[in-house]
């Protein structure tokens, strides 16, 4: 099997609310330019879910796709960790 060139990333669903599509926010971490301490920045993507499967709080990774919609252009490969309610 050929490895993937794609970009994946893992990130949390924040919002299922669209038909198939999902909004996945993905965290990183980054110094403050000018003062150094790590800071925490959000990126959300917009990525396709096409069975529906994914529910909000599930972390999920996600594959760079060709433009499916006027702001998708990521799919979701699979669900990583499901949600657990306390």
């Amino acid at each position: 099997m050929a490895e993937s060139r794609r970009l994946t990333k893992v990130g949390r669903v924040v919002s299922n609310k669209m038909e198939k599509t999902v909004v996945v926010a993905v965290d990183y971490l980054k110094p403050h330019p000018l003062y150094r301490k790590i800071i925490r920045r959000t990126s959300k993507f917009h990525a396709h879910d096409e069975e529906n499967t994914c529910q909000v709080g599930d972390m999920v990774r996600i594959e760079e796709s060709r433009p499916l919609s006027k702001t998708k252009r990521w799919r979701v490969l699979e669900v990583v960790q499901r949600f657990e309610e306390i």
